[in-house]
Parts: structure tokens; C-alpha cells; sequence
């Protein structure tokens, strides 16, 4: 990544954009699947707007460059998913009510330095996701909330395939396993209902326009037999009125 920076003329802050910190391939191709996704489930349930991001710089201390989290998704109330920004200032846009961190290499930061810093950032939900974990002291999952007193909290640890993240009003499902890991949505009693992906749902209205096209051509056929029929028919009963018509003649 190339180093990149912003600053404005009533605040001479330098706020980085990016850094020279890469993402394990895992990490993307995990986020690339689940940010659509997220962002056209809450498009079609949200009241109002809001913007599902990926990998951005979230400054939460104005005149402070280093009070930033850059999480790997994140949900932005109130915010356009059209608006588009290089990095997003918390002392102008609300603070997130979702962030996902999915763990790399570096464990330690995001066991231990990504619930501090949400905390500061004022995120409502974070979940952490360990798609590689191993030992006693990694979990698939960890979920934080903020409890009553306001504070980030660990609400849930579990090894389980999926947990609830309530401020999406979903669960998050793990599916497949090592280089196939995937985060997907799900809804229904327990989370048993896949959220579909574009390509899914594609996919399942060309098979039911398949499906009904194949119903319209075999109703067609018969259509057509039944109409072969009664021409058969008529052509009968006219038969046999000419028929008796020559029989009274004689």
C-alpha cells in the first residue's frame, strides 16, 4: 500500500488514508465476500441510511492521527452507502454500530487492541472472527457489547459455527473451512437460513425463469393437443351432419 494522507485547511492534522500494513489473502477474500453482502441485507431492512465499509481508517480523536481503527467491516448509521470517503472522522459522521475484525497474523492486536480501541472509538458491537485459531486461548468467535454502564464488553466467546450480532439483526455464520472459510449472514430460528450472495440469488431467479418457461411450453403442448382435438372433433360432428344430411335427401 502506498502511503497517503489528508488534511484540511481548518485542521492542519494529517490524517493517513492507508498504511504500509498488508492483509493476508483469507483476511480479503473473506471481507470481499461478507461487505456486499451486509450491505444490500441492511439496505433492504434498514430504516434509513447506512453504509457498510471495508478497511478504512476511522479517526475518533480530532488533532490525534494515531486514535484510528481500521476495521475489516464495518456499519456506519446514518451515512450513505453512495458516500464515499477516503477515511471517516468520528466528530463528523456517527460512530460505528458494528465493526468485524477477522484475526491475521498479528494475533495480539486483535485480541487484545481491537476491543480497547473500539471501546475509544465508541463502537456498539464488535466481533472478532479467528478463522485459523488454535490452542485454549483462541476463539472462532468473540462478540463485544456495550453493557448498561456504556462500556464494550465481552458478551460472548464460542467455538460454535455462528453467533448473533445484533446490531445487524442477523447471525454470522462460519461455512467451509481453511482457504474456503467464508462469513455469511443468516436469519430465521438459529440462524438456519444462508442469507443468499448476488451470485445465488441470481442464480436461483435464472433456475425459477427456467422453471417457468419450461411450465409455459409444456402448457403450450398440451394447449395445442387440446386444440388438435376439438378441430378433430368438430371436424367430426361436421362429418356426420353431412352424413345425414344425404341420408334425408335419399
Amino acid at each position: 500500500m502506498t502511503m497517503r494522507a489528508m488534511m484540511t485547511p481548518s485542521d492542519p492534522t494529517i490524517y493517513p488514508e492507508t498504511d504500509e500494513m498488508g492483509e493476508g489473502e483469507l483476511q480479503r477474500l473473506i471481507c470481499e465476500l461478507l461487505r456486499p453482502l451486509l450491505a444490500r441485507f441492511l439496505a433492504e431492512r434498514a430504516h434509513g441510511d447506512v453504509h457498510v465499509g471495508s478497511n478504512q481508517f476511522l479517526y475518533y480523536e480530532k488533532h490525534n492521527s494515531a486514535a484510528r481503527i481500521a476495521p475489516d467491516v464495518y456499519v456506519l448509521p446514518d451515512v450513505p452507502q453512495a458516500r464515499v470517503a477516503r477515511s471517516w472522522k468520528l466528530w463528523e459522521v456517527p460512530a460505528p454500530s458494528f465493526c468485524l475484525e477477522v484475526v491475521s497474523t498479528v494475533v495480539a492486536k486483535d485480541y487484545a487492541a481491537s476491543p480497547a480501541l473500539n471501546e475509544r472509538a465508541g463502537t456498539r458491537e464488535l466481533v472478532i472472527f479467528d478463522p485459523e485459531r488454535d490452542g485454549d486461548k483462541r476463539w472462532l468467535w468473540q462478540v463485544w457489547r456495550r453493557n448498561r454502564s456504556g462500556s464494550l464488553a465481552l458478551a460472548e466467546q464460542t467455538n460454535d459455527d455462528r453467533v448473533r450480532a445484533v446490531t445487524l439483526g442477523c447471525f454470522l455464520r462460519r461455512t467451509g473451512a481453511g482457504g474456503e472459510t467464508r462469513i455469511r449472514l443468516a436469519t430465521g430460528f438459529g440462524g438456519r437460513d444462508l442469507v443468499p450472495t448476488d451470485a445465488e440469488r441470481a442464480e436461483r431467479e435464472a433456475l425459477r425463469a427456467t422453471r417457468e418457461a419450461q411450465r409455459a411450453a409444456r402448457a403450450a403442448v398440451r394447449a395445442a393437443h387440446e386444440a388438435e382435438r376439438a378441430d378433430a372433433a368438430e371436424r367430426r360432428v361436421r362429418e356426420l351432419e353431412a352424413k345425414l344430411e344425404r341420408t334425408r335427401k335419399k
